[in-house]
């Protein structure tokens, strides 16, 4: 459904509007001075992040992206929860792109939607900015009714003041409020306790589900504007080439086409209709050739799987340390005995449900840009198009959109599907709509990078495990995906080495090396970002460690887990729920833990395998997770669930293969996601603690392949080494 959207292209100054009634702002450090927001009747607007009209209704600022994770009503209801608000009376609205206000503080202060770290990065700040407001509220109470401030407390957007019985809206105060030209202290023991909370915890029902039920939904997707045009690219098939030589007589025959224009990274077409764009682009598939300048040209990702391969496990080849602990190669020298292992992992597609789509509108003075766009992070959606048309950023307006998932396909520096609407709509001088198909979004997809795992442990004299090694070999990501960061991190990529340690293992000596190497193919951290390959390694290996010891693989890990209570009890509980020790007829069980960024995981598998067809069968997967106060606890269950579904694909089926540079796949007929017969029944336990909220988006999504691997081992006595476990793949490895 298309929706008709006036377009005019303003600076972010302009996005909120004074209406009547008295203004005031608390300001965060750095942050500017907020105004009201038109709306129910005159409005207060207590800081950047809250206005309150006189009927009583609160306007909260969003200021993360929502991609389906929820984090649109969990950050408005963690300052809902300290203010004291009637939920029933918030209204949310996405924040304007402002670092200096809005800024993620655990990405550096950018606006950025990622790694499950929304609700860990805001959870401090929005609790003190929402009691901030509210103790300016009783204050207010208090000189209007010449009382104490200690006196009053407050009930659902209410003061109270329970000595006279009187009882005063927060409506009714913001229309007469008198304010601080400073925010209030707030000290960490004046919020409330975890006991006394009323929103966080409990389950409300995400603010944007209704209107994905019933169509009014705003995706990219569905933007019209006046005078818009459809464009569509046809991009280099490896990354770094560009347009030779071009014929486009074919393409501009086509009926409705307006131009052909010659791009960096390809060719665009502008047309009156979307399926003139798509047609003149087909017309031009064997009609442009391209530069062979690209870095993956004559790549291969077979042989060069085997290449990381055999790098990682060649201990004289030159490697980086990532991390140590102690001293793990003099534990090797010393070693009684040892055990190693090797595992791959393959390219991935992120698989996100919408395909990209942004609409532009540059000024035609080429100083000015709107743009209507579902992203990951407002700041590079804004930085962006501002650096390509030598702009001010303030001259750059984001409309962020809903999004049918993201998975880290959003998030990247050059915000490639914003700028392809950004180029075509100054060439043409009108609002353009970039419309990426299946196929573009496979063909020119960000991967996952591929990865080759050699792992090494070492056991004294008496079979203590003392010490771990893993060498990683794998293509980047940062560098690719976001230079600025690569560099700002000093050179270091974490997006790919995230997960390769034993966090939580009493483990005294151990190290991390990274083998970088740059097949020049595209590249993107995708759910799990490096956690997903890295813990299927690690994970699997300690299950091959444990077995090769002789020990039930859950019991070693509860030995190894004694000193981490909070890992020790989401493992203990998920082999209760899954009634660990009971065998199964045809089936077995396999157990994998992961501390993934604080949040606590533990999951379990129950597999069957028909050995003919080498199709591996899950029919439960049980998991516990710990992630500290639950916001939503609803939402962390069903954000778990997802994230099985999403591993269960990455590791049974999903795979990406290069040839010659160029991707082989094409759409969901050749890469293959589950359906819903391959879902099992899945088992979610929440334990809930009093620590302070971790992620919990993707947390369970690297679970799966380790899980599955070492099930597989129990049943059959073969350990599954590279994932996904294709059917092909299964078949060779029992032969």
């Amino acid at each position: 459904m298309n929706k008709s959207i006036r377009a005019s292209v303003v600076s972010r100054r302009q996005v909120m509007i004074c209406a009547a009634g008295l203004t005031f702002a608390i300001a965060a450090p750095n942050s500017l001075k907020a105004t009201a927001l038109s709306g129910e009747g005159p409005r207060s607007a207590m800081n950047p992040w809250i206005s309150i009209a006189t009927n009583g209704t609160i306007t909260i600022m969003s200021a993360a992206t929502e991609m389906g994770q929820g984090s649109m009503t969990s950050l408005p209801l963690i300052i809902a929860e300290e203010l004291d608000a009637d939920w029933a009376k918030v209204k949310i609205v996405p924040a304007p792109v402002n670092e200096k206000i809005y800024g993620n503080p655990g990405f550096g202060g950018m606006m950025y939607t990622a790694g499950s770290n929304a609700v860990t990065s805001y959870y401090q700040p929005l609790r003190v900015i929402g009691a901030q407001v509210r103790r300016v509220l009783l204050d207010n109470a208090a000189r209007k009714w010449g009382v104490p401030v200690e006196e009053l407390t407050t009930e659902p957007s209410v003061v109270v003041h329970a000595k006279s019985g009187r009882k005063m809206s927060y409506g009714d105060i913001a229309a007469t409020a008198e304010v601080p030209a400073k925010a209030p202290e707030i000290k960490p023991d004046q919020l409330k306790k975890t006991a006394d909370f009323r929103l966080i915890g409990k389950d409300v029902m995400r603010v944007e589900l209704p209107t994905k039920v019933n169509g009014t939904a705003t995706y990219g997707i569905d933007v019209q504007v006046p005078g818009m045009l459809y464009g569509t690219v046809l991009r280099a098939p490896v990354e770094g080439s560009v347009p030779n030589k071009i014929d486009d007589a074919k393409a501009k025959a086509v009926p409705g086409v307006t131009a052909i224009i010659r791009l960096p990274h390809g060719v665009g077409v502008v047309a009156q209709t979307a399926w003139a764009a798509f047609s003149a682009r087909q017309a031009l598939i064997d009609s442009v050739t391209w530069s062979r300048t690209g870095t993956a040209w004559g790549f291969d990702s077979d042989k060069g799987h085997d290449a990381f391969a055999a790098d990682a496990k060649n201990l004289s080849k030159p490697a980086r340390d990532w991390s140590a602990q102690g001293n793990a190669r003099g534990a090797f020298q010393n070693a009684a005995s040892m055990v190693e292992g090797e595992y791959r992992c393959d390219y991935a597609y992120h698989a996100q449900m919408e395909p990209l789509n942004a609409v532009a509108l540059v000024a035609p003075a080429g100083d000015a840009v709107e743009i209507w766009a579902g992203t990951q992070s407002q700041t590079t959606a804004t930085e962006a198009p501002a650096k390509f048309l030598g702009i001010p950023r303030d001259k750059v307006k984001l409309h962020d959109l809903l999004m049918g998932g993201g998975f880290g396909r959003r998030g990247n520096r050059d915000v490639d599907f914003i700028m392809d609407a950004v180029m075509l709509s100054k060439e043409v001088g009108s609002p353009v709509k970039v419309m990426w198909t299946r196929e573009d979004d496979v063909h020119n997809g960000r991967f996952r990078p591929m990865s080759a795992h050699y792992l090494r442990a070492a056991f004294d004299a008496s079979g203590k495990l003392t010490a771990w090694h893993h060498r990683l070999a794998a293509d980047r990501i940062t560098p690719f995906m976001d230079p600025v960061r690569f560099q700002e991190g000093g050179g270091k990529d974490g997006m790919v080495m995230a997960g390769t340690d034993v966090r939580g293992y009493d483990v005294p000596h151990q190290l991390v090396e990274q083998i970088y190497r740059d097949t020049g193919v595209r590249t993107n951290p995708l759910r799990g970002i490096g956690v997903t390959a890295n813990k299927f390694a690690t994970e699997a290996f300690m299950d091959e460690v444990a077995r090769k010891r002789g020990v039930d693989p859950l019991t070693y890990r509860l030995e190894l887990l004694k000193g981490t209570p909070r890992a020790h009890k989401v493992v203990e509980r998920v082999a209760q729920m899954a009634d660990w020790g009971r065998k199964r007829d045809g089936r077995a069980l396999g157990l994998a833990y992961i501390d993934y960024s604080g949040s606590q995981v533990a999951g379990i598998a129950e597999v069957s395998l028909d050995r003919t067809s080498g199709q591996i069968k899950v029919h439960n997967f049980w998991c516990t997770i710990d992630c500290g106060v639950a916001v939503q606890p609803d939402n962390v269950i069903a954000q778990t669930e997802s994230s099985i579904v999403y591993g269960l694909g990455l590791t049974l089926s999903e795979r990406i293969s290069i040839k010659d540079g160029i991707v082989e796949q094409s759409n969901f007929y050749d890469y293959s996601l589950p359906r819903m017969k391959d879902v099992p029944e899945m088992h979610i336990e929440l334990i809930q603690t009093d620590n302070h909220p971790t992620g919990a988006g993707q947390m369970a999504t690297p679970l799966i392949a380790p899980t599955i691997s070492n099930a597989i081992m129990e049943l059959t006595g073969v350990r599954l080494r590279h994932s996904p476990f294709t059917p092909d793949r299964v078949k060779k490895s029992l032969a």
